[in-house]
């Protein structure tokens, strides 16, 4: 199947706001306090950039990164995560904020949650920009959330199909163009 960029489901603006409201939340929660934002690479990155650009310094923000992988060149999740990079520094006694850019199923993200406590950190919550409810077959907790979108795939602000579209400052639906060309 071939699948091309279609309309715009969150507006460059929208995200932009959004962002700037998450920060001043997250810098209410842990006023004083020092914070490690782990991205979730590679969606997250574009999101977490401008998240932490917008947490003002009276909160102490150190970064790290985590890549996974469950999707590979499809639009459906695997189910089976597979930790690609993982942190660089301990996280023990120390308050996490994981920052993904979509929670979908909830089974990646379970995982992530999951894997962190057994490192012992302070705490751990989850900022996500997108949230699809209505798929969700595990329960996770997100604690700061940019949207919730309806069952559809996207792309743009850090979100790809096939490594493709990150770049786009809005948030599209990507849909299906035509048939696809199997090879005997």
């Amino acid at each position: 199947m071939d699948y091309r960029v279609s309309d715009i489901l969150i507006p460059k603006e929208e995200i932009e706001k959004r962002v700037v409201d998450l920060g001043k939340q997250i810098a209410r929660d842990y006023e004083g306090k020092e914070l490690v934002v782990v991205g979730i690479l590679k969606g997250a990155v574009v999101f977490m950039a401008d998240l932490v650009r917008n947490i003002p310094p009276t909160v102490n923000v150190s970064l790290d990164f985590m890549a996974v992988s469950s999707y590979g060149d499809s639009t459906k999740t695997s189910g089976i995560v597979r930790i690609v990079k993982d942190l660089d520094s301990s996280i023990k006694d120390k308050n996490v904020l994981i920052v993904e850019d979509i929670v979908d199923t909830g089974l990646t993200l379970s995982y992530l949650v999951k894997l962190m406590h057994e490192r012992q950190p302070g705490s751990v919550r989850v900022c996500a920009l997108l949230d699809k409810e209505e798929r969700r077959k595990v329960h996770v907790d997100v604690a700061y959330r940019g949207f919730s979108i309806p069952d559809e795939f996207v792309v743009g602000y850090g979100l790809d199909y096939a490594g493709k579209w990150r770049n786009l400052p809005s948030v599209h639906v990507v849909e299906v163009t035509g048939e696809s060309r199997t090879e005997v």
